[in-house]
C-alpha cells in the first residue's frame, strides 16, 4: 500500500527484506528491498530492480571464512570450528562497479602453553561477512566461538557457532581418572562436532569428529570441522575431520593433528599431546556465480553448467 506525503507528489512504497518478500506477488508488484536497498518489481518469473535493467545483473554468491587452528595440551586438545559459511542467492550488482572480496586465514594451531588454536580471519564480500572459525583448546578451556565453534579439551565444553553459519565445537571427555582423555570435535557449517568419549577403554577412547560442512551450488562441500584429539597411547584411530575440509585429530605419542584443507574454511584437528602438533585451519574462499557467458572479472574464472564462476582463494576485486 502506497502512502501519499502531504505537501509533496511523492509516494512511500511498499517495503520489505529479501527474506520477508511478498510470498504470491502479482505482475508489476513493486516495493523497497531494505536489505538490498533498491527499489524492486516482481516481471512475473523474478524480483528485479526497478530502473535501467542493462546496469544490473543477479549473481549468487558463497562467503566462507577461515578455519579455526586445532588446540593441543598434554591431555587432549580441541579440534578447530569451520569457517562461518554463507550463501546468498539473487542479489543484484551493478555493471562497472568494483566490489571487494577478502578471503579470510585459517587459524594457526596451538604450538605453545596455553596451546589454544587461534580462530580463522573473517571473509567478506558485498556487505556481507562470514565469520573466522573457533579456535579449539586444550584440557583446561572451553572451545572458542566462531562461525563454527572451536572443540573443547578433556572435560570442556566446546564454543558457540554463529546463527545461520555454522554449529557448535563438541565437548571434551569426562575424565575417569584413566588416563583415557579425548577432546571434542570442531563444529561444521551443517552439524555439532561430536564429543570426545572416555569409554574406560584405550580402544574404544577417541576425540569426536568434526561437523558436517555444506554443499554450495557448485557441487563442492565447505566447511567441515576439524577431529578432536585423543590422548590414549597407541590407539588407532582420532577424531576424524568432517566433510568440507576439516583435519584429523592427532593420537599421543603417534600421529599430529592435520591441517584443514585450504579454501575450505575446514577446521584443523587437534593435538594428541603437547609433543605432537595440532592443525591449521583451512583458509576461506569466496565464489561469485551468475547465469551465461563472462560478464564480470576478478578471482579464477571457469564455467559449469551453464553459469560462470569467479573464485577467489586470495582477497581481491570483483568488477561487475
Amino acid at each position: 500500500m502506497t502512502q501519499i506525503i502531504d505537501g509533496t507528489t511523492g509516494t512511500v512504497p511498499a517495503s520489505w527484506t529479501t527474506a520477508g518478500r511478498p510470498a504470491t506477488p502479482s505482475t508489476g508488484q513493486f516495493g523497497y528491498n531494505t536489505t538490498l536497498n533498491y527499489l524492486e518489481i516482481w516481471n512475473g518469473t523474478a524480483w528485479i530492480p526497478v530502473g535501467d535493467q542493462a546496469s544490473f545483473y543477479s549473481i549468487d554468491y558463497l562467503v566462507v571464512a577461515g578455519g579455526g587452528g586445532g588446540g593441543n595440551t598434554a591431555a587432549g586438545g580441541g579440534a578447530g570450528g569451520a569457517g562461518g559459511f554463507i550463501s546468498t542467492t539473487d542479489s543484484y550488482i551493478y555493471t562497472g562497479t568494483a566490489y571487494s572480496a577478502t578471503v579470510g586465514a585459517g587459524g594457526a594451531g596451538g604450538s605453545s602453553d596455553p596451546y589454544t588454536g587461534v580462530s580463522g580471519g573473517n571473509s567478506v564480500f558485498n556487505s556481507t561477512t562470514s565469520t573466522g572459525g573457533g579456535g579449539g583448546t586444550p584440557v583446561t578451556a572451553t572451545g572458542l566461538s566462531g562461525g563454527s565453534g572451536g572443540g573443547g579439551g578433556n572435560t570442556q565444553s566446546g564454543g558457540a557457532g554463529t546463527s545461520g553459519q555454522g554449529f557448535a565445537g563438541g565437548s571434551g571427555s569426562t575424565n575417569l581418572g584413566n588416563g583415557y582423555e579425548t577432546a571434542g570435535g570442531g563444529g561444521g557449517a551443517s552439524a555439532v562436532g561430536s564429543n570426545g568419549t572416555n569409554t574406560g577403554s584405550a580402544a574404544t577412547s577417541r576425540g569426536g569428529n568434526g561437523g558436517a560442512g555444506t554443499a554450495w551450488l557448485n557441487g563442492t562441500t565447505y566447511a567441515g570441522g576439524g577431529g578432536g584429539g585423543n590422548n590414549v597411547l597407541a590407539n588407532v584411530s582420532a577424531g576424524l575431520g568432517g566433510a568440507g575440509g576439516g583435519g584429523n585429530g592427532g593420537i599421543r605419542g603417534a600421529t599430529n593433528g592435520t591441517n584443514g584443507t585450504a579454501n575450505t574454511g575446514g577446521g584443523g584437528g587437534g593435538g594428541g599431546d603437547s609433543g605432537n602438533s595440532s592443525g591449521n585451519g583451512g583458509s576461506g574462499v569466496v565464489i561469485v556465480r551468475y547465469l551465461g557467458s563472462q560478464r564480470g572479472t576478478g578471482g579464477t574464472i571457469t564455467s559449469s553448467g551453464g553459469y560462470t564462476y569467479h573464485t577467489f582463494t586470495s582477497s581481491g576485486t570483483y568488477t561487475a
